[in-house]
């Protein structure tokens, strides 16, 4: 199931997508006409919150609609409806894993970079845009816009001291996050808050893939390309800290809450690793793709 968070005739709906993204599915209409009275949640990350019976929902709500001799009125093709951030607003802030692989850490450093520990930071809730929005070049701020793209976990249900042998009974599904960066900001302030949370700086979507449609998270090519050219492209299975001990370590001491989003890291090709540094500028097109997951369109602006 790939669900998306969409807005159509002036409304915010729950939708489901094909994998190639070529139609979406208006659940919300769907319930209300051939809906059992069950619980309904006004919001994708509420379904979320609501777990397994939501998935149940679904499920026979998209058979109700095959079963139907106009099946067909239930579907928008993707060119009508504008696709918002799965989740547009998270409760939290974004996590972020740092220096998940090695190529990466290399390319912005030396071996002496490489990390122990998982590092993690966050990224504020006002940075999420969805795919096709703009991302701000914010001239006045940064003259090093950088780019990074991740596979992003979604939390489904509440966890804390979660074994690694368990940890992905808590995932709902996979999205994907652009961790656009300014670099100076970065370098300025001596960590990464500043730098990574700009307004606009977390373009996440287009869907949340249920974690039944992914067989093995650790295995998805992960892509960025920059006007059409391939600056990044790598597997998941590089990360030096997997999706599980990810997942473990965050709740060691911290509850982890349905929606809970978590960008597990990006590979090497960011614009500050070449030579000289490749930043974004006004006019750009980033696309990340993630296999299995989707492909992620915005414009610096």
């Amino acid at each position: 199931m790939h669900f998306v968070t969409m807005e159509i005739q002036d409304k915010i709906k729950i939708g489901l997508t094909d994998e190639a993204q070529r139609y979406v599915l208006d659940l919300d209409r769907a319930y209300k006409e051939l809906g059992d009275g069950g619980p309904w949640p006004s919001s994708l990350l509420e379904g979320i919150e609501q777990g397994e019976p939501f998935i149940d929902s679904v499920s026979r709500l998209r058979d109700a609609v095959f079963m139907q001799r106009d099946s067909e009125s239930y579907f928008y093709p993707m060119e009508e409806v504008r696709l918002l951030a799965p989740i547009p607003r998270p409760h939290k802030n974004i996590f972020c894993v740092g220096k998940n692989y090695r190529d990466h850490v290399l390319e912005m450093g030396n071996e002496g970079d490489i990390p122990e520990h998982i590092m993690i930071f966050t990224k504020a809730p006002t940075s999420v845009i969805g795919p096709g929005a703009f991302i701000d070049s914010h001239e006045a701020l940064t003259a090093q816009l950088d780019y990074e793209g991740e596979l992003a976990i979604v939390i489904g249900k509440h966890g804390k001291g979660i074994s690694i042998e368990n940890a992905l009974d808590h995932v709902f599904g996979y999205t994907i996050v652009n961790d656009v960066t300014a670099r100076d900001l970065q370098k300025q302030h001596k960590q990464f808050f500043l730098g990574k949370s700009l307004d606009g700086s977390c373009p996440m979507g287009p869907a949340i893939v249920h974690k039944s449609f992914i067989d093995d998270p650790q295995s998805l090519i992960v892509e960025t390309k920059v006007n059409e050219e391939v600056r990044q492209h790598a597997s998941t299975e590089l990360m030096m800290f997997s999706i599980p001990e990810i997942i473990s370590t965050l709740s060691k001491g911290m509850t982890l809450e349905p929606g809970d989003i978590i960008a597990t890291g990006t590979p090497s090709g960011v614009g500050k690793g070449f030579v000289p540094p490749r930043f974004l500028k006004k006019g750009d097109v980033v696309e990340v793709s993630v296999e299995k997951v989707g492909s992620l369109r915005n414009v610096v602006v």
